[in-house]
């Protein structure tokens, strides 16, 4: 089974986002990494060359295949800010409706730049997929500890 590539490491954060060459995306990319700390009460990381992440949690996937993840992440790609989450943001489709400009993926919400979304509902978009995600990630916890016992 081939091994996960994007993981955890002691690349500064910093640096990459002081590399982000548009300044706007630079300073949108500031703010989310601070919207995600506050958040999670958590220190941002990098995973991989390009991903900041927050916090984690270890998966087994319907294949057998396992790893550890982040539980919530942002990167600034080339065509838009990227933030990742655990269990969608299709549970929140009114707060959606009300977000503004945005596109979305499994697991991921595309934004140009903030000026585009509203950055309050954005936060509870955050808040919410969270919530979610540590719900479904201690079950996942309690489902291997069971296993474990057996």
């Amino acid at each position: 089974m081939t091994e996960l590539k994007t993981k955890v490491n002691k690349a500064s954060v910093t640096k990459f986002l002081d590399s982000i060459p548009d300044d706007a995306k630079r300073t949108d990319s500031y703010t989310l990494v601070e919207m995600l700390r506050k958040a999670t009460k958590t220190e941002p990381k990098m995973w991989g060359s390009s991903i900041v992440g927050f916090d984690d949690y270890h998966y087994v996937g319907k294949s057998g295949r396992e790893g550890d993840w982040l539980l919530a992440g942002m990167s600034a790609r080339k065509q838009a800010l990227t933030l990742y989450m655990l269990g969608g943001w299709e549970h929140n489709a009114e707060l959606l409706a009300k977000l503004g400009k945005h596109s979305l993926g499994k697991g991921c919400l595309y934004i140009k730049r903030l000026d585009d979304v509203n950055v309050p509902v954005l936060k509870r978009l955050i808040a919410e997929s969270l919530k979610r995600a540590k719900k479904l990630a201690q079950a996942e916890a309690r489902k291997q500890a069971q296993q474990t016992k057996r």
